[in-house]
């Protein structure tokens, strides 16, 4: 099939998985397996081999994502029970002091919500929010917006969470590259869209704390029964250490060295997770009254909001299989060619369109992530420059959440908002996080074309 053909392929993929989405409001795990087999069928692989390349494509990408993600959520859990996650916050807030809650705020959100979801870890802190606004009598946004904006920023750039574990599975990117260049984007990210827009957007728009929600706030926990601020940050940054260890190691370390291997194998992410979540499971569980039985509860519980993300990642990477399978990748590599559109720019613009098309960050990742994936391999791209692709994919999901977006409504609800103010807020925010995202990316890949 000719290139032009196989390009006009990908487009009509894309067009019918956003239809299936947005006009049938198919669930978009079935949007992506139906939209999979369509391209498969059009692109000319074998009726009998379609079944084979589904199979394959999903277990490729769930090998990895699955235990990522799933061990994860796990010490996540248990880190949001255990008060662990209330520790950080207080503890930010009386280093910096009230004049400088915005920072704190800010960095307690992108700490946290690097192994807690971003819905849970704004249901979390938001009543320190609502709290620090009645005290000062300021709008809700100059310390709410640089707490979404923390989050945002860790949800999109920073392993183990789903996004950027999702894109650097399909990719096979090294989570270690990806850790560093996200936290090198995600600073300035929250700077300047949290605590500069927090100021900003406060200034303009006077929000006060929404009257319903005054039920929803929780009692505060006793300080006595909260685990110590050493002991939660140990917890969080353990895996993040041992995998940036690895990748350190295997730059500064010679081949065959006893050192190097060692570092490789804690430093893997299955590992490295695995390690983080029993001692998580014994510092936060065990030594602080918990019984196995409630362990085993707390552990099985945190599955139920992963599955579906699970799921829809793993049949991106059927769309992404499919796409390699009828020349797509190779197709979409020459005509990249010959453009000279710098590659993350190419995978950030396909992410933003897809996002602001169907609302779901996890559907424009992997999508994205799909259709750079053959690329990458046609162009032996080193592991940093692959990392600088993997932000980008992530921020342009980022960029421009609106009504389609349930992001969108979560902040709406509990910032007591209207829609209008809504998109001046979080949609602003969101796509300020996404482009400053998108710069660090296209500055560092520099250095490392």
């Amino acid at each position: 099939m000719a290139t032009p053909l196989l390009i006009l392929l990908a487009v009509g993929g894309i067009a019918i998985l956003l239809f299936l989405v947005i006009v049938v409001r198919l669930q978009a795990f079935v949007a992506l397996l139906i939209a999979s087999i369509v391209v498969a069928i059009l692109g000319g692989v074998p009726l009998a081999e379609i079944a084979t390349q589904i199979q394959d494509g999903m277990g490729s990408t769930l090998g990895y994502i699955s235990i990522v993600v799933g061990l994860g959520a796990m010490f996540g859990e248990l880190l949001q029970l255990s008060g662990g996650a209330e520790r950080i916050a207080r503890t930010m807030l009386n280093r910096f002091g009230e004049s400088r809650a915005q920072w704190a705020l800010g960095i307690t959100g992108l700490i946290v919500s690097t192994p807690v979801f971003f819905d849970v870890a704004l249901i979390l802190f938001i009543p320190l929010v609502y709290s620090l606004a009645k005290r000062t009598k300021t709008s809700l946004l100059y310390y709410g917006v640089p707490l979404i904006a923390g989050m945002a920023v860790a949800h999109a750039f920073i392993p183990p969470t789903p996004g950027p574990v999702a894109v650097a599975s399909i990719l096979n990117a090294d989570l270690g590259w990806v850790i560093m260049i996200g936290v090198i984007a995600g600073i300035p990210a929250t700077a300047i869209g949290g605590v500069y827009f927090g100021k900003l957007l406060a200034s303009r728009i006077d929000i006060k704390v929404p009257a319903y929600m005054e039920r929803e706030t929780p009692i505060p926990t006793d300080e006595k029964e909260l685990p110590s601020f050493g002991l939660v940050m140990t917890i969080i940054l353990l895996p993040l250490v041992l995998i940036l260890a690895n990748t350190v190691a295997t730059i500064q370390l010679e081949e065959g060295s006893g050192l190097r291997d060692l570092l490789a194998f804690l430093g893997h992410p299955f590992i490295a997770l695995i390690i983080a979540t029993l001692f998580s499971f014994y510092s936060l569980g065990t030594l602080r009254g918990y019984t196995r039985e409630d362990i085993l509860k707390i552990a099985t519980k945190s599955m139920e909001p992963v599955g579906l993300i699970i799921l829809v990642t793993g049949a991106g990477g059927v769309f992404g299989k499919v796409l390699i399978a009828t020349g797509v990748g190779t197709a979409l590599a020459n005509a990249m060619a010959a453009s000279n559109l710098p590659v993350v720019l190419l995978a950030f613009l396909i992410a933003l369109v897809l996002r602001v098309s169907q609302g779901s960050a996890t559907v424009a990742i992997v999508t994205s992530a799909g259709l750079i994936g053959p690329v990458i391999v046609g162009f032996n791209y080193s592991p940093p420059l692959i990392a600088c692709i993997t932000i980008a994919i992530a921020s342009g999901a980022t960029m421009l959440s609106h009504v389609n977006d349930s992001g969108f409504w979560l902040v709406n609800r509990y910032f007591g908002m209207t829609e209008k103010d809504t998109i001046r807020v979080w949609t602003l925010v969101s796509s300020v996080v996404g482009f400053i995202g998108l710069i660090v990316a296209l500055i560092m890949s520099l250095f490392f074309s």
